[in-house]
């Protein structure tokens, strides 16, 4: 393939598929007629055969005083004169969000200027122009036609109307028109076979700032975008003389051509100044690899790396490599891939160059069903082979032949790709010498294996893109299906059933419930002991939260990389942690190695060791989370509304892990102290839950907790929680945080816990806040767009609890959304109080959901912990379904009228108080106070 045919295959569009195909098909079927064999056999062949010829293309160059330069060749043995027409811009000068604009602007330039208003081919075939057309590729955009030397006054005069009279012809229907036309190709392009790769290449091998970032032919969002402004814009910008070439190439002379060319382009204004990109080769580490589906009958693979720009000797030399690699039956891949092997049925290696930067492309189609990793592993044989040996002189000379012999048969045509006036417009436009082709031409006479081995060292390493293309099957669908026209309604769905669970005591008091269950070997415990941050002693807020995980780094005989170790070894997890309420320590084990994994699990709640290393590390740990919290807007609104609704001395109302003073003096020995104050059989229950049995877990507990033994002093005796005060009017906290957001958490007490009653509550608060569709999220998010997601929830604990709602909005509707929350609370009680359709909806996600929400271990563990730590009965989750099932729309009602009554006590917003202030305080909804992120007044 020729690097000009290479090169607009990339462009995407359907005649740049046909492009690609034929030089594949044309580089499979080279035979060559040098003899095969060592560097005798060479140096035979070399001596047998003349050098390729000294060619040349004799020119003159001039520029007109507006700044057009003005090539002419004359070649007289045809009265036919090649107008070659080259501007210096292409997609690599597009803006950000202009994709695809010199591609568009090539079509409208077809479309008339200002003295011929009409289509332009209309003007040029009734010439008898041959060789017309006109392309754009990342660098140029060029418009060529040879033309009767009769015909020369007339193009010349239709190529500068266009030049210079071209802006009073684009119109809003032109360009509308062109748009569809390249819209349309672009779609072509890509439903094409192998259509979609050089988009993928594209966007793989180049940063999308890179000038080669984006496609040629553009985004559809972006040329739907384009104005008659805009395009007025780059046409002035881009297409004036002084960025311009005009090579005249055939049967003129330099007298004629510089009379012409000054009477039909002299003047016109020669345009601005204009940046062009130089040398921007983008840099590639390691391999990147894709796989692209296709509507195509056979697999290829497409290796890429980027290289220098054209011109460049590096890049000649690349391009003989590439020709070593697959040009002719002989070449290395050729041979290897379709003669030999006959598992491919065409390769291309060479260089797609460009103005800035370049790439070598290695490109194998496969017969169908051929395994492309193989194919890939036999092309990176053959080029590392070749990388490390180089090129023999015979594939040398093979390669020199083919691409010279190219150059030489291009000096055939004085217009059309690789004729003399491309090749003459080329060097003026990239090198700024007409003359710079025979820099390569030479290079192409001169070159040793040497020279192209190097170059392949250099740049065909480290930084590849590899892309397959696998057949896309032929599927089929089905001639008929399911009733469209409504949804199924769901059967009667069977009741999820709680799992069977047992309770047992061991010899030393400690209360175990244990529910077996099989199908996967393993088990999950979890040891819940009856204290939690509600016991922390004054001056010493956070020690529940820092002694268990202090616990889990060391115990008297094991430190934490030890015990890290053994887990791993069991194939066990691990942790602890604390709430207001109770402190756990958790474990999951293999079934087949629970007895080790129960020492292991009674080692850690036994002999905690509380080294000062490990309890310094757990405590800047502890410290950090602090901080954080300190940051977060979410963690700040609960903070404060839990601080306002219990009181900021009830345990309920101050956070469990305590503050940054309070952590920080906290001390190795409180951390013990806690330990052994609480953690004792008498005061704790091991919830069990797995692959076993109570006989099998049983006598395992008996030795793991052997030396585990109730003190005989009793058990502390606690501070029962004082009940919080009522707010007697709303209050609004607003903590002073800037940003796009705010948060909103409102809150009010709520009755403590009744089984008998938690289901309809349950329901209500799904219907209201609880699920994606409930009244709340619907309106913020789905109705409004001001937040992500909204809801509301009722927090256990042991007493009264908080029903709050929160959600994050943007800040410009703060006070919006505070009065859309204030009228669905308002509503539910009063006129508006939930349908038995919303009912139903909560019913049936709450009961069918319950299947899943016991898929595992973990699962059970954490209801059954529930269970424990509220006192919950027996049979509460089997009745809590019906339960469900029972609440109807009075009753919803009723809890409504509980739980949500008349409003939050509390609302706390965290958000940007310039901004917020003023309209909340207008809402009226209670009195506004300014508080830091501790829940202090502030000024």
């Amino acid at each position: 393939m020729s690097k000009t045919s290479l090169r607009l295959a990339l462009l995407g569009g359907s005649a740049a598929v046909a492009l690609l195909a034929a030089p594949l098909a044309a580089s499979a079927q080279t035979v060559t007629a040098m003899p095969s064999g060592g560097v005798a056999a060479a140096t035979q062949a070399r001596q047998s055969l003349p050098p390729l010829p000294e060619v040349d293309i004799p020119y003159t160059r001039f520029v007109l005083d507006n700044g057009l330069t003005v090539i002419v060749h004359e070649d007289h043995k045809a009265p036919i004169v090649a107008v070659n027409v080259w501007y210096h811009v292409g997609s690599k000068n597009e803006p950000t969000g202009r994709s695809g604009f010199a591609h568009l602007f090539e079509h409208l330039m077809f479309n008339g200027s200002e003295n011929f208003n009409t289509d332009f081919f209309k003007g040029v075939e009734v010439l008898g122009a041959t060789d017309l057309n006109g392309t754009t590729n990342n660098d140029r955009t060029n418009y060529f036609q040879n033309v009767p030397t009769s015909a020369l006054d007339s193009i010349l005069w239709l190529e500068s109307d266009r030049m210079g009279h071209f802006v009073g012809a684009i119109s809003q229907e032109r360009l509308d028109e062109q748009r569809g036309v390249v819209q349309n190709e672009k779609r072509q392009g890509e439903t094409a076979p192998y259509g979609r790769v050089w988009n993928a290449i594209t966007y793989a091998t180049y940063p999308d700032d890179h000038p080669y970032g984006h496609t040629v032919i553009g985004e559809m969002a972006d040329l739907d975008a384009a104005s008659v402004e805009d395009v007025q814009d780059w046409f002035r910008t881009y297409y004036g003389p002084a960025n311009a070439v005009l090579v005249l190439a055939g049967d003129i002379t330099p007298e004629q051509a510089r009379e012409k060319a000054q009477l039909y382009f002299g003047d016109i204004p020669s345009g601005p100044p204009v940046t062009q990109p130089q040398r921007m080769i983008a840099p590639m580490v390691g391999e990147q690899r894709e796989v692209m589906y296709d509507r195509v009958g056979e697999p290829r693979l497409y290796k890429v790396w980027n290289v220098p720009p054209g011109g460049e000797a590096d890049t000649d030399y690349l391009n003989l490599l590439g020709t070593v690699m697959s040009s002719g039956r002989n070449s290395r891949l050729y041979k290897r891939l379709v003669f030999d092997d006959q598992i491919a049925t065409s390769v291309f290696a060479g260089v797609s160059d460009g103005a800035i930067g370049s790439q070598f492309l290695v490109i194998v189609t496969a017969k169908p069903g051929q395994d492309l990793a193989a194919i890939e592993a036999i092309v990176d044989e053959e080029m590392t082979r070749l990388l490390r040996d180089g090129p023999t002189a015979v594939e040398l000379e093979r390669a020199r032949s083919s691409v010279g012999g190219e150059y030489v048969r291009g000096l055939e045509r004085i217009g059309g790709f690789g004729g003399k006036s491309d090749r003459l417009a080329e060097s003026q436009v990239f090198h700024g010498d007409p003359g710079h082709w025979r820099t390569t031409y030479q290079r192409i006479l001169t070159a040793t294996p040497a020279n192209l081995t190097a170059a392949g060292r250099t740049w065909l390493g480290d930084g590849s893109y590899a892309l397959e293309v696998r057949p896309f099957p032929e599927y089929s669908v089905a001639a008929t299906g399911a009733d469209r026209s409504a949804m199924p309604e769901p059967g009667a769905a069977p009741l999820a059933a709680f799992p069977d669970f047992e309770r047992f005591t061991l010899s030393n008091g400690l209360k175990v419930v244990f529910a077996p269950r099989s199908g996967v070997p393993t088990v999950a415990m979890n040891l819940v002991v009856d204290a939690g941050s509600s016991v922390d002693p004054a001056g010493k807020f956070g020690i529940a939260a820092l002694a268990p995980a202090v616990m889990t780094n060391g115990t008297d005989d094991l430190d934490a990389l030890a015990i890290s170790d053994r887990l791993q070894i069991l194939g066990a997890t691990l942790s602890a942690g604390s709430a207001v309420d109770y402190t756990n320590v958790s474990m999951t084990a293999i079934e087949s190695r629970l007895e080790p994994s129960l020492a292991l699990y009674a080692d850690v709640i036994l002999n905690p060791a509380f080294r000062p290393a490990d309890f310094q590390r757990s405590q800047s740990q502890q410290v950090s989370g602090i901080q954080q919290s300190n940051r977060n807007p979410g963690a700040i609104a609960n903070r404060v509304l839990a601080a306002s609704v219990y009181g900021p001395q009830s345990p309920y109302g101050r956070p469990s892990s305590g503050n940054e003073t309070s952590v920080q003096s906290l001390t190795p020995a409180d951390a013990e102290a806690f330990h052994d104050t609480w953690f004792r059989p008498d005061n704790a229950t091991l919830i069990v839950v797995g692959d076993t049995t109570q006989a099998e877990l049983q006598p395992m507990l008996e030795r793991a907790f052997a030396d585990w033994e109730a003190p005989a002093t009793p058990l502390q005796t606690r501070t029962a929680v004082a009940p919080a005060a009522a707010s007697a009017t709303p209050r609004i906290l607003i903590v002073d945080r800037a940003g796009p957001q705010s948060t909103i958490t409102a809150g009010r007490l709520a009755p403590a816990l009744n089984p008998a009653e938690e289901a309809v509550f349950d329901t209500m608060n799904t219907a209201l806040g609880g699920s994606f569709i409930s009244r709340i999220n619907m309106n913020l998010r789905e109705d409004k767009g001001w937040s992500y997601g909204a809801g509301s929830g009722i927090r256990n604990a042991r007493g009264e609890r908080i029903f709050l709602v929160s959600t994050g909005v943007q800040s410009d509707k703060t006070a919006e959304s505070l009065a859309e929350i204030d009228r669905e609370l308002t509503e539910v009680v009063t006129t508006r109080p939930l349908t038995e359709a919303e009912l139903a909806e909560a019913r049936s996600g709450l009961v069918l959901g319950r299947a899943g929400g016991w898929e595992t271990n973990a699962a059970v563990v954490g209801d059954l912990t529930q269970m424990v730590v509220y006192g919950l009965p027996e049979d509460y989750f089997d009745a809590y379904a019906a339960g469900v099932n029972g609440t109807t729309v009075e009753s919803a009602a009723a809890a409504a009228r509980t739980i949500v009554a008349d409003g939050p006590t509390t609302w706390v917003i965290v958000g940007d108080r310039a901004t917020i202030e003023p309209r909340i305080r207008a809402l009226n909804l209670g009195e506004v106070t300014v508080v830091d992120t501790q829940g202090n007044p502030v000024p």
